[in-house]
């Protein structure tokens, strides 16, 4: 989901898988990549890590006419502020795990038709769990520490002190969720937003294959956090795969995808993940 706050970033200088173009995986034409914990790696009081290997591999990709989505928890507004430290533009970001937006030139180009139904649903579910929201309002205001996020004076989201605050929390919203059918969650780590049930990381990447005339067939999906387990499936995307810093829901959900879990951390482990794909066809070969 990724923190408000920005981040400093140091370039690893070596490179352990670089793929020629000859052995490069034609078939594959969309990359659907978590940044936070994927695309670079962990942190916490030290600078961000950025896999040089990692943004050389895209470029090759994009090269070979590979489209590349970050499918992401951050706002806009955040993909901006990573793009200012990560030295690749993606092709479309897939925001706050249900908005769709094109690399237009510097900026960013919403898809209308998708995004417009994407707000209208989430209006309607603020009008519909209006009492809901009250009361999820006053159970973290009076019962945890936790940081309340709004956007537009709307409470839309979390973030908890440290892990077992925020298993408390799931657990209250859990128990008051099926108050009203369309409320859900999507969590990465101490952070948590509010969402329309019908949209997550999965359904917004289906979103942009059916805008794309992609199949699930010819796309990769990597992510390593709880947010990321709805486009972790193999009928949504048949090449899965996660870094070794991943929950151990994600590692499970991509073992059992047929996918691959590297022994790398964050982008090192994407690298060898489509190392493995463009050299065999299957990242598992």
């Amino acid at each position: 989901m990724g923190g408000d706050f920005s981040f400093q970033i140091r370039t690893l200088p070596f490179s352990f898988a670089h793929e020629s173009d000859r052995l490069l995986m034609t078939n594959l034409r969309l990359l659907s990549l978590d940044f936070d914990g994927t695309m670079i790696a962990p942190w916490e009081s030290e600078p961000a890590t950025v896999s040089q290997p990692l943004v050389d591999h895209l470029n090759l990709l994009r090269r070979h006419g590979t489209i590349i989505a970050m499918n992401t928890g951050r706002t806009l507004e955040l993909v901006d502020k990573a793009l200012k430290f990560f030295p690749f533009r993606p092709d479309y970001a897939l925001t706050t795990e249900r908005e769709i937006y094109k690399a237009n030139g510097s900026g960013w180009e919403p898809i209308a038709e998708w995004n417009e139904d994407c707000q209208q649903s989430h209006d309607q579910l603020y009008r519909d769990a209006s009492e809901l929201l009250a009361d999820v309002e006053r159970y973290l205001s009076n019962r945890t520490q936790a940081r309340l996020h709004r956007e537009s004076g709307r409470l839309v989201g979390v973030v908890a002190q440290d892990p077992p605050e925020m298993e408390g929390i799931i657990s209250y919203l859990d128990s008051q969720r099926r108050r009203v059918a369309e409320f859900s969650y999507q969590r990465n780590g101490i952070y948590l937003r509010f969402c329309h049930a019908r949209f997550d990381k999965g359904s917004v990447l289906q979103g942009l294959q059916a805008h794309l005339g992609i199949e699930p067939g010819e796309t990769f999906a990597a992510g390593d956090n709880y947010n990321d387990l709805p486009m972790l499936r193999r009928e949504i995307a048949r090449h899965l795969a996660c870094p070794v810093n991943s929950i151990i829901e994600v590692k499970t959900a991509v073992r059992e995808g047929g996918g691959y879990v590297s022994d790398q951390v964050g982008g090192d482990g994407l690298v060898e993940a489509l190392s493995r794909l463009s050299s065999t066809g299957d990242v598992n070969s």
